[in-house]
């Protein structure tokens, strides 16, 4: 038996100033985003928007619907629609806020994380991920297996 570990590397910023210009212009689409989140059962609106390798910015919200689990989440709405363009997906960035209008922290969950992982296998790069977090901050990862090291392969 050997005990082994891994490292998780990434980027702390304290307000949306201390990101570039490219990742501020994704955030902020991301905030906007937040408007068309259809999310009436948890009240709990989430907000994505993916940067393209051309530059395009695709946004995507939380779906909820009444047959749970039949909605999905703003991460994969937005990589999903990405999809439809010609251009790879480079950047993801995400942002929530709660039903008091309060920033929340908006790490993607465990199937988000999965599809972020095939993302960047579809497209041969790696995806960069910035999260929104509760106290106004941001966080940056440079990859996905950052925050997924161990993803589910066949």
């Amino acid at each position: 038996m050997t005990e082994e570990s891994f490292k998780t590397t990434y980027l702390r910023f304290e307000n949306i100033e201390e990101l570039n210009k490219d990742e501020q212009d994704l955030v902020r689409a991301a905030y906007t985003a937040l408007s068309k989140s259809y999310s009436p059962y948890s009240c709990f609106k989430v907000g994505a928007a993916v940067r393209l390798s051309d530059g395009t910015i695709v946004q995507g919200t939380n779906q909820e619907n009444a047959a749970y689990p039949s909605g999905l989440c703003a991460e994969r709405t937005a990589l999903f629609a990405a999809a439809m363009e010609e251009a790879s997906a480079v950047s993801l960035a995400v942002v929530a806020k709660t039903s008091q209008g309060k920033d929340a922290s908006a790490y993607p969950c465990g199937a988000c994380r999965q599809v972020m992982s095939e993302t960047e296998k579809r497209y041969g790069n790696k995806l960069s991920v910035i999260v929104g977090l509760k106290d106004g901050g941001f966080v940056k990862f440079d990859q996905v297996a950052d925050l997924l090291p161990f993803e589910f392969e066949i």
